[in-house]
């Protein structure tokens, strides 16, 4: 008898006690850019119009700058357009949940304008603004060329 009321004393506090539940995964944020990069060759409302060509890339270079508070990355590109009419353009998207920076590095020409394809030197940089905290790779023309840390 004593073992009938026990157990069913236990079933009844058992029952009654609340289930543990899983802890919620914490998410990280998602990677954002805080000021906008410093781009000369950025694309323009105007260039709709415009025919997109290539370029050939000869040297890539990531840097840090330390004389700016946070530190920034700058970007240094060289290479070459087909031509002296042809505009470059350097397009940097946001950065993707994966904390990678993809830049795409063309160039245009108007097409109402003849021009002699005699290559043209480029060399240009590009100063990274601030951006969300994480390492960063950085990817241009969907080659890799390097990587930078943000505090």
């Amino acid at each position: 008898m004593r073992f009938i009321i026990l157990s069913i004393l236990i079933t009844i506090l058992t029952t009654c006690a609340p289930l543990p539940t899983a802890e919620p995964t914490p998410t990280a944020a998602l990677p954002y850019r805080i000021t906008p990069d410093e781009n000369p060759h950025e694309p323009k409302p105007e260039d709709a119009g415009w025919l997109p060509s290539g370029v050939t890339i000869t040297a890539t270079g990531l840097s840090e700058r330390y004389d700016f508070t946070p530190p920034r990355a700058m970007l240094s590109l060289s290479g070459y357009i087909p031509s002296a009419c042809h505009e470059l353009r350097i397009k940097v998207n946001p950065p993707d949940g994966d904390f990678r920076i993809f830049i795409e590095v063309y160039s245009l020409i108007d097409p109402t304008i003849t021009c002699e394809d005699v290559f043209q030197q480029f060399e240009t940089s590009l100063l990274f603004g601030t951006y969300s905290t994480g390492r960063y790779t950085v990817w241009v023309n969907e080659g890799l060329v390097g990587d930078f840390v943000t505090y």
